[in-house]
């Protein structure tokens, strides 16, 4: 298997239990009112949705664009089933669901209005094309909108050295698998290179610090680091072993039960006219 195709996350459970936290308020508010004003204009309005995943975000895309239409669009057909089973357990209909590489969309120019795209040119390997392609693809007067984070930007407290070493693996990790987890920083210049002018930049912020807030990012991301197929990859490369990643995540359940825990994840963001 080539980098540019190994997700680090992978889809276990625990990484899911996160995913489908996301929800449009939350992960695409910068692109919301700049659609809704798009789809008063173009009631028939067409949009993208690169990377749908567990298909939450995709979900209320589908419903603030109606009477318009959703392409959902994923690199496998077991990561499609997702956003199928989800899109189901919601009743919400009429998303068209296809299997492409957004290096190469099997689109015609000038065939949608929106492309989004959250938490997907992190793990590309040639975000600068996947920006071109979604480019061509989009009508004069579109949005193309891309969200996401910024692994060397997350800051915590307290300081809990087991957190730091998290965050060397998780980049060393997704490094080796062709990605760029330092992506907010750079969606800028990717989407000045892939040709768009008129550019509006942003950062958003999810930030973690309640009891319960703590419990839940802490105690999912002990299980990932453990159990998921970022665990699996720190361990067959020897980047970890099973007993450094019980570490780390007894470390997450430490952060977890103080008090004083506080976690912030930075987001860029670039939503981009066409």
């Amino acid at each position: 298997m080539t980098p540019e195709h190994v997700y680090t996350h992978g889809h276990h459970e625990s990484v899911l239990r996160s995913h489908r936290w996301r929800t449009a308020e939350n992960s695409a508010g910068y692109l919301l009112p700049a659609l809704a004003e798009l789809a008063a204009r173009r009631p028939d309005l067409h949009l993208l949705d690169v990377g749908s995943g567990p298909g939450t975000i995709t979900a209320d895309l589908a419903r603030a664009v109606a009477p318009g239409r959703v392409t959902a669009l994923e690199v496998g057909e077991g990561a499609l089933d997702l956003t199928r089973r989800e899109l189901a357990s919601q009743g919400v209909t009429g998303v068209e669901l296809v299997v492409g590489d957004v290096h190469a969309l099997d689109l015609p120019d000038d065939s949608v209005d929106v492309v989004h795209a959250h938490q997907v040119l992190q793990h590309v390997a040639d975000p600068v094309q996947a920006l071109r392609e979604m480019r061509r693809v989009t009508r004069p007067g579109g949005l193309v909108a891309v969200r996401d984070s910024d692994y060397s930007a997350f800051t915590w407290w307290p300081r809990v050295p087991e957190l730091d070493a998290w965050l060397d693996l998780y980049r060393d990790a997704a490094r080796a698998n062709g990605g760029e987890p330092d992506a907010g920083r750079r969606l800028l210049s990717w989407a000045r290179a892939a040709g768009f002018t008129d550019l509006r930049p942003s950062s958003a912020t999810w930030c973690f610090a309640t009891p319960d807030d703590r419990a839940w990012w802490g105690g999912l991301w002990a299980d990932r680091i453990t159990t998921s197929a970022l665990a699996d990859q720190l361990v067959s490369e020897g980047r970890a072993t099973r007993d450094d990643l019980e570490r780390v995540a007894a470390g997450w359940r430490t952060w977890a039960a103080d008090p004083d825990g506080w976690l912030s994840l930075l987001h860029g963001e670039v939503l981009a006219v066409v």
